[in-house]
């Protein structure tokens, strides 16, 4: 019984000691240490978009000062702006003031000018002829749709204008029958 119980505590000292040694046995080295530098940049962003009235018809009558298109547009502007803009406004505009809407044959030399074609923002007020500069056609052919002030809680932002379009041939009293067609563009600006 001594052989035994001597043999159990030299092995039990055994264990100790290898216990003992490895904790007090040095970590491996480490390396240096690199490093990455990590740079995130939002840039700014101005958008907009027609998300439903892609396409507005008129049945126009002769020197008629009302002449409704078949639908609205539903534009949508979003933003994502830096400190120091003011204002997000946004502009509907033609191309051209004279020839807002030309006519598809050839031998017809009348137009529809902008100052013809009306548009009434969010049902509000009446319709507005096409008829001032923008920031971005010198032609006297646009329309201001609408403007946000810009504060520091909506520099993130967005906002949406339903617009109704007419046509007043009584700008044009002798428009021959034929089928016009024209391209309004809308876009937005920031300012400072």
């Amino acid at each position: 019984m001594r052989v035994y119980l001597g043999s159990r505590v030299l092995l039990s000292l055994a264990v100790v000691a290898g216990l003992a040694g490895a904790a007090s046995a040095a970590p491996p080295p480490g390396s240096t240490i690199g490093t990455v530098q990590l740079r995130a940049t939002v840039s700014e962003s101005l958008t907009v978009t027609i998300s439903g009235g892609n396409s507005v018809n008129f049945v126009l009558a002769p020197n008629t000062a009302a002449n409704n298109g078949s639908n609205t547009s539903t534009v949508n502007t979003a933003w994502s702006l830096q400190r120091g803009r003011r204002q997000v406004s946004v502009w509907a505009y033609f191309s051209s003031a004279a020839a807002a809407l030309v006519p598809l044959t050839p031998a017809n030399p009348a137009a529809i000018p902008s100052s013809a074609v009306k548009i009434q923002v969010n049902g509000a007020g009446g319709f507005n002829a096409c008829t001032n500069a923008t920031p971005f056609s010198a032609a006297a052919s646009g329309l201001r749709v609408g403007t946000t002030f810009i504060r520091r809680r909506n520099r993130n932002g967005r906002r949406t204008d339903v617009l109704a379009y007419q046509i007043d041939t009584t700008v044009v009293p002798a428009l021959p029958a034929d089928t016009y067609r024209g391209v309004l563009n809308l876009q937005a600006q920031a300012t400072p």
